[in-house]
């Protein structure tokens, strides 16, 4: 019970200091990482809970993702590698794209028809400020808006209707 507490605590804490500092609201909150390097899944799952996201798991293998994908967790981005262990990325964005779930190409070499699937790509390697401007550029895309500023080595599809 004391950690429950405590987590409602520190949620109220995010919340007031979103109001008194401006903070927008995100979005995009959950988020599912498919990378099948595991220095690569280690630095952005850290990265991502520092910038305030919850990673709902971090997967290598296309099974795994589509299990997550279309289970009970919500998941509003999937984070997908394109060369995975058991398959391709490209198979995990389609399962995400059927669940009306938005992803996002996050690989060496983005794939072709990937377009139909994904939001977006963004190309390996990358620094991490780029990896939050491309999830700032997809959530501005679901919102409506259009993206402020697209980092370096960021492909952004057109798809209106997107999940």
């Amino acid at each position: 019970m004391v950690d429950g507490h405590l987590q409602a605590r520190l949620r109220e804490k995010v919340d007031i200091r979103a109001m008194l500092f401006g903070k927008k609201k995100r979005r995009i909150t959950r988020l599912l990482l498919v990378e099948d390097e595991p220095l690569v899944a280690f630095d952005n799952e850290r990265f991502l809970v520092d910038e305030e996201f919850e990673i709902v798991a971090t997967v290598d293998r296309v099974a795994d993702a589509v299990g997550l994908i279309r289970g009970d967790d919500v998941i509003d981005l999937v984070l997908v590698d394109i060369s995975l262990a058991d398959g391709s990325g490209v198979d995990v964005a389609h399962a995400a794209y059927e669940c009306g779930i938005a992803a996002m190409f996050v690989t060496g070499d983005c794939p072709a028809g990937g377009e139909a699937v994904a939001m977006g790509c963004l190309s390996k390697p990358y620094a991490q400020r780029d990896l939050l401007a491309a999830i700032n550029a997809v959530e501005a895309v679901l919102d409506g808006r259009k993206p402020k500023r697209l980092p370096g080595g960021f492909r952004l599809f057109a798809r209106p209707e997107a999940a």
